[in-house]
């Protein structure tokens, strides 16, 4: 399919720049079977049935955004200081990331980075060394890190900031509200760079209600890397690449799950993030097994989905992987009236805006 296929206008301002106070007052947009229906978050457990699953993702957001010196020896010995960012994308090894960095063009391999300091930096106190260890066509760039495991992650957490979408950081700098309001409440497994926001919209409040209407609630891994920010620059869908991103799906989870499914409850998905990863979990039978590794799945329309039945989400990018991935769980003509519905009607976009709750569309 085409790029432009999924496009649409989207007014500069409703793109939402706060959270819902409280989380769960946020609106929800219900969709099933092309009809349409304004509720708010808290009404949730009116859609869910008892015997249902409810699969939520564990990630926690770490502050993955460096900003530092890129230092190179000059051709008289002299030292060459250029300022970057990096934005770190997947952890390759314990004192090893790959990360996509500003500005990418000037980076060598072999490079010397100190994070943590600029250029005019009156001492190296919270100073994070790492060398350029490879450049890669997808625009990744490896580091290797002075420091390894834990004490790397303690480290990442002195220097970095929240890395927050370049739609909202655009147009306010991250402070100290966003290391809370870019966090679930599920976050328990530290690795994501962006926060799977689906999940921003449960209270435990929410959850108790959940529970009561006899519905069981899991948990799975997927750590979201920086490539959901990328913009699809293809204008075919087929010549788009996914960057990966380490998921893990457990015994007890999978088999849980396909117990529901056996005993004729859904499987609802909180997030495209925990959908992408139960769907890579699913045999073509559908049977969902254990997971553990990396997964670059892409769904697009014409995808014959394998587990999930419902998918609460957020509103989406246009042309984005996320955008074509709802019109292909619930229909690419009903997504688009759905989103003109709610950018007519004022519901708040993109990671801290409001939700939709999609049924599967049934294919005839």
């Amino acid at each position: 399919m085409k790029t432009a296929d999924f496009d649409f206008d989207l007014p500069e301002d409703r793109i939402a720049l706060r959270p819902a106070e409280p989380r769960d007052s946020a609106r929800l947009l219900v969709v099933k079977d092309g009809d349409l229906a304004d509720h708010v978050i808290s009404d949730l457990p009116d859609f869910l049935r008892p015997g249902d699953a409810l699969v939520f993702n564990d990630t926690r957001v770490i502050p993955a955004r460096l900003s530092g010196v890129r230092e190179r020896i000059g051709p008289e010995g002299e030292t060459l200081t250029v300022e970057v960012e990096a934005t770190l994308h997947h952890r390759d090894a314990p004192d090893v990331w790959s990360a996509f960095m500003k500005p990418g063009k000037r980076i060598k391999v072999g490079d010397h980075i100190r994070f943590g300091t600029t250029s005019d930096a009156a001492c190296d106190l919270g100073r994070l060394d790492a060398t350029v260890a490879a450049k890669h066509d997808d625009g990744l760039i490896t580091l290797k890190f002075d420091l390894a495991g834990p004490v790397l992650d303690d480290a990442i957490r002195d220097v970095g900031v929240m890395p927050l979408p370049p739609y909202i950081a655009a147009k306010r700098p991250e402070d100290d509200r966003d290391r809370s309001d870019y966090q679930t409440v599920f976050a328990e497994h530290d690795g994501s760079v962006a926060a799977p926001t689906a999940g921003l919209h449960f209270t435990p409040r929410l959850l108790d209600a959940i529970r009561a209407r006899g519905v069981t609630t899991h948990a799975v891994t997927l750590h979201v890397g920086a490539g959901t920010f990328l913009p699809v620059k293809a204008d075919d869908t087929a010549e788009h690449k996914m960057h990966s991103e380490w998921g893990e799906v457990s015994a007890e989870t999978a088999a849980a799950l396909n117990a529901v499914h056996a005993n004729g409850g859904r499987i609802v998905c909180v997030g495209t993030t925990s959908l992408r990863l139960l769907e890579s979990a699913t045999t073509s039978e559908g049977e969902i097994r254990p997971f553990h590794g990396d997964t670059a799945i892409f769904i697009t329309p014409g995808y014959a989905f394998r587990a999930v039945d419902v998918l609460m989400t957020n509103f989406h990018l246009p042309k984005s992987t996320l955008f074509m991935l709802v019109s292909a769980f619930a229909g690419l003509d009903t997504m688009k009236a759905a989103y003109a519905h709610a950018i007519a009607d004022g519901y708040r976009f993109y990671s801290y805006g409001d939700g939709s709750l999609l049924h599967r569309q049934t294919l005839t």
